[in-house]
């Protein structure tokens, strides 16, 4: 009997530490992992996290930042569905093409990522040029989009999209080619840190030190500048093709996330233009990089809104 009870245990103490260990071992599971992927002829980097039976949703990130940016989101996100964040053309671990960075090209490329991991239908988030992208795919494949959310920035080509807040000093549309990629080599984040500063509510809060290291180190890799300027070089583009989506109005649900010392109501007010069904939050005293400057308010918003009943 002595035997036996010794047995019993530790049978019961392995089974007490094995209980202990499996919250830790979820927690590294619900990680995201680094994964790359062949679509459209370009090869793409991506996160991926979560899973179960809801739509996976994508998340498309902005100028200056990568999938990085998203990774708070996604351990949120991944509790009820897949969560997928590509490093967009050009940045990050992605492929760098050697044209293609109109928004409505873009989209086609996550499209056939998308559709290349086996998923057809999606939910969609982005802030910034990902809001872009975003717009763009839901415009070419509404079918396919079951809700889709924009942060901060404007689109271009809808309404007097001229006049939005971010575009006070505009000059760094025009800055691309030869002699600007030559001034910003080396000075990488000296360029960054205009965005980062001047587009927060407040600079002292805003993007985290680590991360102005981590992006201004991935956009001074060779041509990683050169194709951020791009996305800029494509707007007039971008404003022709957005101007012809915006004639078939979007009828999924649509949610807009603003920093109240950003953008404001001006892109809820376009969105209206674009798109049937749409709901506004504007973050307050936040200013253009929410998920930094006010990740509690902005992440409540995002996960409230793409956890929602799919529409019937």
């Amino acid at each position: 009997m002595g035997i036996i009870n010794r047995i019993a245990r530790r049978l019961a103490a392995a089974l007490l530490l094995a209980a202990a260990l499996q919250p830790a071992a979820q927690a590294a599971d619900s990680a995201p992992q680094r994964r790359s992927i062949s679509a459209n002829g370009i090869e793409l980097s991506y996160l991926e996290a979560g899973q179960g039976a809801g739509t996976p949703v994508v998340l498309l990130h902005g100028y200056t930042e990568t999938s990085h940016m998203w990774v708070p989101l996604m351990k949120r996100l991944g509790e009820r569905r897949v969560v997928l964040a590509p490093d967009l053309p050009g940045a990050g671990g992605s492929a760098i093409p050697a044209g293609g960075y109109d928004k409505k090209t873009l989209a086609q490329d996550i499209h056939a990522m998308v559709r290349a991991l086996g998923y057809r239908k999606v939910r969609l988030v982005g802030h910034d040029i990902g809001l872009m992208v975003a717009y763009a795919y839901a415009a070419q494949y509404p079918d396919e989009v079951e809700n889709i959310t924009l942060m901060d920035a404007f689109l271009p080509g809808v309404g007097d999209w001229q006049k939005v807040w971010l575009l006070r000093d505009k000059w760094h549309f025009n800055f691309y080619g030869d002699t600007p990629e030559q001034l910003v080599q080396g000075r990488e984040r000296i360029y960054f840190e205009h965005f980062w500063n001047d587009f927060a509510a407040d600079p002292a809060h805003a993007m985290p030190e680590a991360d102005r290291r981590l992006y201004a180190a991935a956009y001074a890799r060779p041509g990683r500048m050169r194709a951020g300027f791009e996305y800029f070089h494509a707007f007039p583009r971008d404003a022709e093709d957005f101007a012809g989506f915006a004639k078939t109005p979007l009828a999924m649900p649509m949610l807009v996330v603003t920093g109240e010392k950003a953008s404001g109501t001006f892109l809820i007010d376009q969105a209206r233009l674009v798109a049937t069904n749409v709901q506004g939050v504007v973050i307050r005293n936040a200013g253009h990089w929410l998920m930094e400057e006010a990740p509690a308010d902005t992440m409540a918003a995002l996960t409230q809104f793409v956890d929602a009943p799919s529409p019937q």
